[in-house]
C-alpha cells in the first residue's frame, strides 16, 4: 500500500529531483494550482531541482508557451520536458522515415517542422504521426474506427507523441493520442511510443538533471509525481526511480467520493487492479 501523505514536505527531505507531471498536478489546462506552484517553489528553495515532464504532443517551445499562456510562472522549475520533444527528435533522426501522414489538431502541426519531416498523404505515407484527435471536443476514439481499419490493411505505423488517454481541461474529460493509439493496437496495428511512461523521455530527464547537477543524480535521490497510474506511476517504476501518486487527478472519482479525499480502501484496490505499487499517494501536489 502506497503511504498516503497530506503534504509534500512530509518527503521532500528524501530527494533532490522532481518530475513533476503537469496536467492535474501542475495545472489544470486553464490554470496553475496555487498549492502546486508553492509546494515546488519551496522544494526549490531548498536546494532541490525541478522538471517538469509533460506528454504534451509538441516540442518544449510550444509547451513553453502555453506554459507563459496560462501564467505558469518560472521559478517554479528548472526545466521542461516533453513527449513531443522525445518524439520529434526520433523523426528528425529518420527512425520513421520521412515521409509522414498527420493525424490531430493544427495546433501541433510543429511537430512535422520540429521532426523535418514532409506531411504526406496515405497513399506515399510511411508512417502516421499522431498527436491527439483531430477534434478533441466532438470526437472520440471509436470516430476513428474505419479510418484505423484502413491504416492497418495499408501497414502504417502510428507514431504516439502523447501516450495519455485522456487529460482534464477545467471539468472536461478529453481523449488524447493515447486512446487512439490503443485502439489501433488493439485491431492489430502497429504502435510506437513517446513519452511517460517510456523509457526514452527518463533518460532525457536525467541527462538534464545531470547538466544542472553537473554529476548524475542516483536515482533513488529523484522522484516522479504524477496523477496518471500507466504514466506517471508506472514510468517511474519502469525507470527505477519512486512515484508519488496524485489521487485528486484523472482517477478521483474511482479511488474516493471527492477529489481532495482518498479512501484508502479504494485507493488499494485501484493501485491492485492496475498493477501498480507507487511509494507515496497524495491528495493534491501541495
Amino acid at each position: 500500500m502506497a503511504r498516503l501523505i497530506a503534504r509534500f514536505e512530509e518527503i521532500s527531505g528524501g530527494y533532490d529531483a522532481l518530475l513533476c507531471d503537469l496536467w492535474g498536478c501542475y495545472h489544470n489546462g486553464i490554470e496553475p494550482f496555487p498549492a502546486a506552484v508553492a509546494a515546488l517553489r519551496a522544494f526549490r528553495a531548498s536546494g532541490g531541482r525541478v522538471i517538469l515532464l509533460t506528454n504534451a504532443p509538441r516540442p518544449i517551445p510550444g509547451v513553453q508557451r502555453f506554459l507563459d499562456k496560462i501564467g505558469a510562472p518560472a521559478d517554479t522549475h528548472d526545466a521542461v520536458l516533453s513527449s513531443g520533444e522525445i518524439c520529434a527528435r526520433a523523426l528528425a533522426a529518420g527512425t520513421h522515415g520521412r515521409r509522414i501522414f498527420y493525424l490531430g489538431p493544427d495546433r501541433d502541426l510543429a511537430m512535422l517542422e520540429a521532426g523535418a519531416v514532409e506531411a504526406a498523404p496515405l497513399d506515399s505515407a510511411e508512417a502516421i504521426l499522431c498527436t491527439g484527435l483531430r477534434d478533441d471536443n466532438t470526437e472520440a476514439p471509436e470516430d476513428y474506427a474505419e479510418e484505423m481499419a484502413d491504416w492497418q490493411a495499408r501497414g502504417l505505423p502510428l507514431i504516439c507523441a502523447n501516450p495519455d488517454i485522456v487529460v482534464d481541461r477545467g471539468e472536461t474529460r478529453l481523449w488524447c493520442a493515447g486512446a487512439l493509439a490503443r485502439a489501433y493496437s488493439q485491431i492489430g496495428g502497429v504502435v510506437h511510443y513517446y513519452g511517460k511512461p517510456h523509457a526514452a523521455v527518463y533518460a532525457g530527464c536525467h541527462e538534464i538533471l545531470e547538466g544542472l547537477a553537473g554529476a548524475p543524480v542516483p536515482k533513488e535521490r529523484v522522484l516522479a509525481i504524477g496523477d496518471g497510474i500507466q504514466t506517471d506511476v508506472a514510468g517511474g517504476a519502469r525507470a527505477g526511480i519512486d512515484a508519488v501518486f496524485v489521487t485528486g487527478g484523472i482517477a478521483w472519482d474511482t479511488v474516493g467520493d471527492a477529489p481532495s479525499r482518498p479512501d484508502p480502501a479504494r485507493l488499494a484496490a485501484f493501485l491492485e487492479a492496475e498493477g501498480q505499487a507507487p511509494r507515496y499517494a497524495i491528495p493534491h501536489l501541495q
